[in-house]
């Protein structure tokens, strides 16, 4: 008999609030609840709130510790984590550089004095180019990932196979997935190191940085210049492969603040940008249960390719 398919939900960013703890109360009234809370970096152990608010039923994963653990006990794999991290950030940087200007291209085409179809045109070509760049940096990170496998470094450690299965035995007793937010780019190295994976009858709860993780990719943004830029420059980057739990979505949190929502122009290139994926706002408060196909619920706010805020469901 094939198990009923657990539920996922989505939900803005949590500081101040609790709806998280009843969404998971709602979903999984009873069990444990496994957390990975491992965006938090050095906070991680800085769980004393988080396990109030799920009312003391959490298990936690301990993704950043396990990690500080592993490398300490197992030079080798350390040794190549330094050389994965190297090159990741030289790839990035070459990345950015490349984003820099295919975005500076885009705004000078906008600008440009000609027939409007033609500039139309001039436009949607450069989109591409910015979907096909993304392209490149996502396959080129999973070559790097790929590289770390191929060495067999990852096989050959025994602590980590130990807190791996230590993960797995945790997720195996728990219902219920929840993970936190924080700094999404560590969030997701650490869910891959350990293998997390959610069963498909296990529900999730993801908050944030969290919710980003559960996407196919997770894009990095930030429109506004001055605020605390964690791509670099204005615009936006993907950065990584999810797990897939939400297909088919770009997860934006804290939209209100990071994102021109006013500027449609700027909107709509994010929406074309992007446009085999349904781009979501979460901003606080925001609750969004995802279908397994993706599929949205009444209510939900999205960007629309008129680079407008919609909502699911309301007429146009």
């Amino acid at each position: 008999m094939t198990p009923t398919p657990g539920r996922t939900v989505l939900l803005g960013p949590q500081r101040f609030l609790l709806t998280a703890g009843t969404v998971v109360q709602q979903v999984a009234p009873d069990g444990p609840v496994a957390v990975v809370n491992a965006g938090w970096q050095e906070r991680e152990a800085d769980d004393g709130e988080l396990q109030e608010v799920l009312g003391g039923r959490g298990s936690m994963l301990r993704l950043f510790a396990r990690a500080a653990e592993v490398v300490e006990a197992d030079p080798a794999l350390a040794e190549a984590v330094v050389v994965l991290r190297t090159a990741q950030h030289e790839l990035s940087a070459l990345y950015e550089r490349r984003l820099a200007h295919a975005l500076d291209a885009l705004d000078d085409l906008r600008r440009a004095a000609a027939r409007p179809d033609v500039r139309s045109s001039g436009v949607a070509d450069a989109v591409r180019a910015l979907r096909d760049l993304d392209t490149w940096f996502l396959d080129a990170v999973g070559q790097l990932y790929g590289e770390l496998v191929a060495s067999g470094v990852l096989e050959r450690s025994d602590v980590l196979r130990r807190h791996q299965e230590e993960v797995e035995r945790l997720l195996a007793d728990a219902p219920v997935l929840a993970v936190a937010g924080g700094h999404v780019g560590e969030l997701v190295r650490l869910l891959r190191l350990f293998r997390v994976r959610p069963r498909p009858e296990q529900h999730v709860v993801a908050w944030s940085g969290g919710a980003m993780a559960m996407t196919e990719r997770v894009v990095l943004f930030q429109d506004r210049v001055g605020d605390q830029d964690p791509v670099g420059f204005a615009g936006a980057q993907v950065w990584d492969r999810g797990l897939r739990r939400a297909p088919g979505l770009v997860v934006l949190p804290h939209a209100r603040r990071r994102l021109r929502l006013d500027d449609p122009e700027r909107v709509a290139t994010l929406v074309r940008r992007f446009a085999d994926a349904t781009c979501v706002l979460l901003d606080d408060g925001a609750r969004v249960e995802v279908a397994g196909d993706g599929a949205l619920p009444p209510g939900t706010r999205v960007l629309t390719p008129e680079g407008a805020v919609g909502v699911v469901g309301e007429a146009a």
